[in-house]
């Protein structure tokens, strides 16, 4: 039987929607860069983190990684798959998001559809 393992968001700089997207998150970081991997990075070419093509979100407590990847072509339609995030304190939640770089897209009874700095949409609700 499979289980999630990651989650990839497809992105045009994978460096700067990784750190919206680690500090939207309660427990998420982005992996951090030791120098095998910055030798490697050099090895390709890339100059350093700023410009890698696909920057990992680590889970403090267990739970899917996420990989934010770069790809070539701009988002173009609503994501077929979204993150659903909740909150006990769904304003101040919304406050800290929107600061961070997210917009309020649509609200709703129940729950406020997001879109973070590159347009992707994601839900925040109130819950524990």
């Amino acid at each position: 039987m499979a289980r999630l393992h990651d989650i990839v968001v497809d992105s045009a700089h994978p460096a700067s929607l990784a750190r919206f997207w680690a500090a939207a998150l309660d427990g998420y970081a982005v992996a951090p860069y030791d120098e095998a991997e910055l030798a490697r990075l050099r090895g390709l070419g890339i100059a350093g983190p700023e410009d890698d093509p696909t920057v990992l979100l680590v889970p403090r407590d267990g739970g899917p990684r996420l990989w934010v990847q770069l790809v070539p072509e701009p988002k173009r339609v609503k994501n077929r798959l979204h993150l659903d995030l909740s909150t006990p304190d769904l304003s101040a939640e919304l406050d800290r998001l929107t600061a961070l770089g997210a917009t309020v897209f649509a609200r709703y009874d129940d729950h406020v559809v997001l879109l973070d700095p590159e347009g992707n949409e994601f839900c925040v609700a109130a819950g524990a």
